[in-house]
């Protein structure tokens, strides 16, 4: 008996050492639609944060401190009934090695964002069937955090999860919803998904790995060749540039690095940057407010 109680312990000990793989805050915003105090949007946020952080999404165990910190903002413009539209804002980030910073890795805007949903039903995920937009257009973008994130650890390391969030897209497109089709215009999930799966953007996943696994993450033991790491994982975008010209990927990479690129080239030990704010100033113009404060 008392074996048993031991090794009951130790199972129950093991359990807590795993958890789900999202860290998720969910926030929704209902100012827009003139009731944003109704019970409704309380009832969807905590549905929505019971979705996200108890679903299992994939054969892999995280423990409590590799779960991915991540944000999901909704922004309602309305709802009638149990119509609702707005707009949805998803954010995620990763612990940098050896530190306490979180590195932004995702910040996506999703602004084909409409969904039919009652207080209280069930939202569950089936990755083989379109049951509700709301679940899909979430489950999509959880893909594609956890996809970033892997890519961020190992090169190309997110190969299945963006694979998965291709399949939601297939399902999607069957639906009257818009952001699933090639036709919904050049910022969709259709379009972003389409390029991180694409051969034409390798160097993007490649840049990804460098400037997290190889830069970043190292930066406490050497920050001069950290930070030329980073610097040529940078300059490396330039390919990608050359094929496809201000595309949605880019634009939205540089929505979550901005800043950090600043931080990080506005400091520290001396190295040759000349290139690089020539670089970002070409692949990402509508940032020059931030490459301008970076110090030759």
């Amino acid at each position: 008996m008392r074996k048993f109680c031991i090794l009951l312990i130790c199972l129950m000990l093991a359990n807590l050492g795993h958890a789900q793989e999202l860290n998720a805050t969910v926030t929704i915003d209902a100012e827009q639609t003139g009731q944003p105090n109704a019970q409704v949007f309380r009832t969807l946020k905590d549905q929505l944060t019971e979705l996200l952080n108890e679903t299992q999404w994939t054969n892999k165990s995280f423990n409590n401190q590799e779960r991915i910190d991540c944000n999901f903002t909704l922004i309602l413009q309305s709802f009638e009934s149990t119509a609702f539209t707005g707009t949805l804002q998803v954010q995620s980030s990763r612990t940098v090695f050896g530190s306490t910073y979180d590195s932004p890795v995702y910040n996506y805007n999703d602004r084909q964002f409409s969904f039919e949903y009652s207080e209280f039903q069930p939202l569950v995920f089936n990755i083989n069937n379109f049951d509700s937009n709301l679940v899909s257009v979430l489950a999509y973008h959880v893909y594609t955090i956890i996809g970033l994130d892997a890519d961020t650890f190992a090169l190309n390391g997110g190969d299945t999860y963006f694979a998965q969030a291709k399949q939601i897209v297939n399902t999607g497109a069957s639906s009257n919803y818009q952001g699933w089709k090639a036709v919904d215009g050049t910022q969709s999930r259709y379009r972003y998904n389409d390029a991180i799966i694409s051969n034409v953007y390798s160097d993007f996943r490649t840049t990804m790995y460098d400037y997290h696994r190889l830069g970043l993450d190292v930066m406490d033991g050497n920050l001069k060749n950290a930070k030329t790491v980073v610097r040529d994982a940078i300059i490396n975008l330039k390919k990608v540039n050359a094929r496809r010209p201000n595309s949605f990927l880019m634009r939205t990479f540089f929505d979550a690095k901005s800043d950090e690129i600043q931080r990080i080239f506005s400091g520290g030990p001396t190295i040759e940057i000349t290139d690089l704010v020539e670089t970002l100033k070409r692949i990402a113009p509508t940032k020059s407010e931030n490459w301008n404060k970076i110090k030759l």
